[in-house]
């Protein structure tokens, strides 16, 4: 089903393909250098072909490649060990993905419930503007109709809600309620910030009500934000949260990790996978957490964001007709346009800057978490380079 040129194709016209890359950079067929603050949507958290991942993923290949989890998994408990160590989780299961990771945290508010005896209680209700990927249940927890037209009756058991609303969330809770589902920073519906004060109102409910909470920080989390996940800005943990992207580095990998309480009756046949967890995936994830964690990285992370911030905000007094605002949190940022946003990115991509486009007419920047303050002027230089350009 794979087309001959993508639908995403940053470049369209010129007939090139990136075939290496290195730190910030990617480079074409032809030569071409491009800075890359796209880091494959989120996914490359430390940059093309980091060494101490090339390093670790070659040394694993030469020892064990995939057992499947009918044994155990050396790097599937250290990892595991890890994650728990730094977030709320008690218990982890590994994916390949993030969609993998969110069906299975939708299972485990499903199953949480249907073991108390309140089999009833399978709604789940997410926020307008969500995305939660492509299967046949996360584009009804989405609830874009762009995504769920042509495939059928939408999956039932999903209610969607304006964000940061407090009163139709509280309209919409019945007895039904298994749980509430939020990114605390919506990536493809335009970098949309979720206030502290609403993500501390669905920590109440859900406590009030007995529903579960669910946090997809599959793009905001292992460090795009400054935290190790972006939900610690607020102070409110989740009960299941799904993670992937830029745990693996640009290896396939996500998880579902889960409270004791939640996970409780997802006993092994509950839930499976083949590959989740291989030893190739847990050694990359691991590699990504001894660089992730390391004493000032995310420290780092929060100061150069803070560069790209400032910079970004002189180029919005520059450019009032084309910048409306500038949204999200560390590198997790968004330009909202005032023109239609894929203008401005074409006139990057002829600066050599790749960017990525989302909704409500905004461009994100997921640049490396490893961006240096000189890659991030550098960045800003041909941002303004290009305004220039649609302005004229």
């Amino acid at each position: 089903m794979a087309a001959a040129t993508s639908l995403y194709s940053i470049l369209p016209t010129t007939g090139a393909t990136f075939t290496s890359g290195e730190g910030v950079w990617l480079e074409t067929d032809q030569g071409e250098k491009f800075l890359d603050f796209t880091a494959g949507i989120a996914v490359n958290s430390l940059g093309h072909c980091h060494p101490h991942l090339v390093e670790t993923l070659k040394k694993q290949s030469e020892q064990l490649w995939h057992i499947s989890n009918l044994f155990q998994v050396k790097g599937q408990s250290e990892l595991a060990d890890r994650l728990t160590a730094n977030t709320f989780a008690d218990k982890v299961f590994f994916t390949n993905s993030g969609v993998e990771a969110m069906e299975c945290a939708i299972k485990t508010a499903r199953h949480y419930h249907f073991a108390n005896s309140e089999a009833e209680r399978f709604e789940i209700i997410t926020f307008k503007g969500a995305f939660h990927g492509r299967s046949t249940a996360t584009i009804a927890a989405g609830g874009q109709e762009k995504y769920i037209e042509g495939f059928g009756p939408k999956a039932p058991g999903f209610i969607q809600v304006d964000l940061n609303d407090v009163e139709a969330l509280k309209e919409a809770i019945s007895d039904r309620t298994a749980a509430l589902l939020i990114e605390p920073i919506q990536g493809e519906g335009g970098l949309r910030y979720v206030s502290t004060e609403f993500l501390k109102t669905l920590r109440e409910i859900c406590n009030e009500t007995g529903a579960l909470l669910i946090f997809d920080e599959i793009q905001c989390g292992v460090g795009r934000t400054g935290k190790l996940f972006a939900h610690e800005w607020s102070g409110v943990t989740p009960d299941i949260m799904a993670v992937a992207k830029g745990i693996g580095g640009g290896f396939p990998l996500g998880a579902c990790l889960a409270t004791e309480e939640a996970a409780q009756s997802m006993v092994p046949g509950t839930h499976g996978t083949t590959f989740g967890g291989n030893p190739l995936a847990m050694s990359v994830g691991n590699a990504v957490l001894d660089v992730v964690l390391e004493d000032g990285f995310l420290e780092n992370v929060q100061d150069v964001a803070l560069l790209l911030r400032q910079g970004l905000a002189e180029l919005t007094d520059t450019y009032p007709d084309i910048i409306e605002e500038i949204r999200g949190q560390g590198l997790m940022i968004g330009i909202k346009c005032k023109t239609p946003n894929m203008e401005l990115l074409g006139a990057m991509r002829d600066e050599k800057f790749l960017a990525v486009p989302a909704g409500d007419n905004v461009i994100r920047l997921l640049p490396p978490l490893t961006l240096t303050k000189d890659e991030a002027r550098d960045g800003l230089a041909r941002i303004k380079n290009a305004l220039n350009t649609v302005k004229k």
